[in-house]
């Protein structure tokens, strides 16, 4: 994390912004959660079920896990750009552990069924073939309105499950490409979407028309971005277009930089990286985990 004690970049919000009053509840809330620790959970059994949901475009196959009792706020989860595997359904039931109706999809359902890579940790970035056969899906996800879409499909799901507490509000929340498709849920639903997450989200900010960080004027919900050290790196402003997207479009968003991480640090199955050297940092992980309940626990009440 960074030099100071609760891990925010001092860079990552303005000494005036009202949301830093916010970003401090968030804080000391995510200590509580963790201090609550896993106990909590293993009480609470889960059910996950595979299901199918059409959307515009198709069927789009899914896993929906929920408590085994009661209703509860829905979550939709976008994976990375490995897609539905293993890693995101261990996190959807932890999730649903916690008390939440969660939806994990995989988003390249117009490519094939899940998964569509077996063997993640084995990926080589450095290898022309695996990186041509990832930027292809990870480009189908980029289609003009294809986010919104499936968003809207996902979601009147949820909002149709009776293990779902519609007096709630939705919770989106997304990894590495993740991260753009859970602003665009934002932006898509605003109605629904009372909070959302997007942890080393790629893509967040760019010089298009259509970049991310230009939908915050739609937006109802609180927002978390988990910047990683790397990507910070390669594009520093970013955080800061960020920030005053939100704060312009009056929209509670806390940015927080991860200090000593890689881009994809919150996934356990992670590739290595060229170094040799491990991708998941589960300390920092589990940090932005303890971020991430804490959002859903004042924000999906």
């Amino acid at each position: 994390m960074t030099n100071e004690t609760d891990g925010r970049d001092p860079d990552a919000t303005v000494p005036n912004d009202p949301s830093r009053r916010d970003f401090v509840a968030l804080s000391a809330a995510a200590g509580l959660v963790a201090a609550a620790g896993a106990a909590g959970a293993a009480e609470r059994p889960v059910v996950a079920t595979e299901v199918e949901i059409r959307t515009a475009d198709g069927v789009c196959d899914a896993v929906f896990i929920h408590p085994a009792s009661g209703r509860h706020p829905g979550v939709l989860v976008w994976p990375d750009a490995f897609g539905l595997r293993p890693a995101f359904r261990e996190l959807g039931q932890r999730l649903a552990a916690q008390g939440y109706a969660v939806l994990v999809p995989n988003p390249f359902y117009r490519s094939a069924r899940a998964p569509l890579f077996t063997d993640v940790p084995a990926f080589k970035f450095q290898d022309p073939a695996d990186r041509a056969r990832l930027d292809q899906l990870i480009g189908s996800m980029h289609q003009p309105g294809v986010a919104a879409t499936d968003s809207r499909a996902y979601i009147g799901f949820l909002d149709a499950q009776q293990s779902v507490r519609k007096a709630s509000r939705i919770g989106v929340q997304g990894y590495c490409m993740g991260g753009a498709l859970a602003v665009a849920s934002a932006a898509a639903v605003p109605e629904r979407v009372g909070a959302g997450a997007s942890f080393h989200g790629g893509g967040l900010v760019t010089d298009k028309s259509d970049s991310p960080h230009l939908l915050a004027p739609k937006i109802r919900a609180h927002m978390y971005f988990a910047i990683a050290a790397s990507d910070d790196a390669r594009q520093p402003d970013a955080k800061d277009k960020l920030r005053q997207a939100f704060a312009a479009a009056r929209v509670p968003a806390q940015i927080e930089v991860y200090a000593g991480t890689r881009h994809g640090w919150c996934v356990p199955d992670m590739p290595l990286q060229p170094d040799g050297t491990p991708t998941y940092n589960k300390p920092d992980a589990e940090r932005a985990w303890g971020r991430l309940l804490a959002l859903y626990k004042s924000a999906l009440a």
